[in-house]
């Protein structure tokens, strides 16, 4: 099953509060993501059909191999990106808000030459 780029989105934010926090909850998606409630469960629901969201041993949410593999993927993009746009002279804020839309978009030819231009080997 192939996901869509808000799932991406939902993935990646699942990773990186996993990484601050201990226990994540569908609030802190809300609150990260600034949607409501209601349109963060949806999405949770079908992650979790899809197999890349779990519920974890703390009752928080928990990525499954399968999606912490995706949110990986999009936070090293997202990080290399943001930082090869801050080299080139754009803000901090504003390479981070295009870095997550390109991450999104460009092919992995693209990104890998990328990564390598940065002297990023992972």
């Amino acid at each position: 099953m192939s996901i869509h780029e808000s799932g991406e989105n939902y993935l990646e934010q699942i990773y990186m509060l996993s990484r601050e926090k201990e226990k994540v909850r569908a609030v802190d998606l809300c609150t990260a993501l600034g949607f409501s409630r209601p349109t963060v469960s949806v999405m949770l629901r079908e992650l979790r059909a899809d197999g890349f969201v779990t519920t974890a041993d703390n009752g928080g949410l928990a990525l499954t191999e399968k999606g912490e593999s995706v949110a990986k993927r999009m936070y090293a993009r997202h990080c290399i990106i943001a930082e090869l746009l801050m080299k080139l002279g754009v803000t901090h804020d504003v390479a981070l808000a295009d870095a997550c839309k390109i991450e999104h978009d460009i092919s992995d030819e693209t990104f890998l030459k990328i990564r390598g231009y940065l002297g990023k080997t992972e």
